[in-house]
């Protein structure tokens, strides 16, 4: 009876986190290049009340008899499947069809990205909205050039005096355990111990990194119809979770009620 109160209570906990993440998800459903979280339960130990023992010559195995103690959260991970992607045609809208991520930051700290909307600042640099500059470094464009362009490869090319020169390249940036990457807001990953280390590389090359989609964005990978068949199974789950807490309350009110 105490036993289901608490098993109850470590359920209300687990439900009420996954109820956060699946608000989180819905609430950057049009968030470019974000990444939808999943929470995993698992079982809570368990109170053993009478060990197994094996088969003997007269008598047959008997299995244990062990009683759950509630559940707990396994993980919460994080989604990496491929958003859809919108067309812009802006040629600054940048979206990646791979596996790899956009490196955004300065000589201080460096982030990773999947949402492609850049921009140029006043002395022709490349940066994301805050301001951080595409690739670690200043990826400029000469005030003069025209005809902007970027190529799946990654090549930057423009116009300048009617001639067509060509600019740096956009790396791509891969990890052999991207779930690892540890989310920093604002559409940024952070590198974390088990994500491994980036690995740059060409876009379009055999590396996996993936191409670069110029004048496309990719959105959310957030599904609302999952999401929302995923919130019911949470309320239900936390509606039964209420109901044994109330039923084993009932049962000690009955046994302190025997006293009268």
């Amino acid at each position: 009876m105490i036993r289901s109160m608490y098993s109850g209570i470590s359920g209300l906990k687990n439900f009420q986190t996954k109820l956060d993440v699946i608000g989180n998800n819905i609430a950057n459903v049009n968030t470019y290049g974000f990444k939808k979280g999943r929470t995993v339960f698992k079982d809570l130990y368990s109170q053993t009340v009478a060990g197994a023992t094996g088969p003997g010559d007269n008598r047959g195995g008997v299995n244990p008899k062990q009683v759950g103690l509630g559940s707990q959260l396994a993980t919460i991970d994080t989604i990496h499947s491929a958003g859809s992607t919108q067309f812009t045609g802006n040629t600054l809208d940048l979206a990646i069809e791979g596996d790899g991520f956009f490196l955004v930051g300065n000589d201080t700290e460096n982030f990773y990205t999947r949402a492609g909307n850049f921009y140029l600042d006043q002395d022709g640099a490349i940066v994301d909205g805050d301001g951080r500059f595409l690739s670690g470094d200043a990826i400029n464009v000469p005030p003069d050039a025209t005809s902007l362009s970027i190529g799946q490869n990654g090549q930057i090319s423009y116009v300048i005096a009617g001639a067509l020169e060509e600019g740096p390249v956009i790396e791509l940036f891969k990890f052999n355990n991207p779930s690892g990457l540890e989310k920093a807001g604002g559409n940024l990953f952070r590198e974390s111990p088990n994500s491994g280390v980036p690995l740059p590389g060409t876009p379009g090359g055999e590396n996996g990194h993936g191409v670069i989609k110029s004048g496309s964005l990719e959105m959310s990978n957030v599904d609302l119809s999952e999401e929302f068949t995923e919130m019911i199974v949470a309320q239900r789950g936390f509606q039964a979770n209420t109901r044994i807490i109330t039923t084993s309350d009932e049962i000690l009110q009955e046994l302190v009620n025997l006293k009268r």
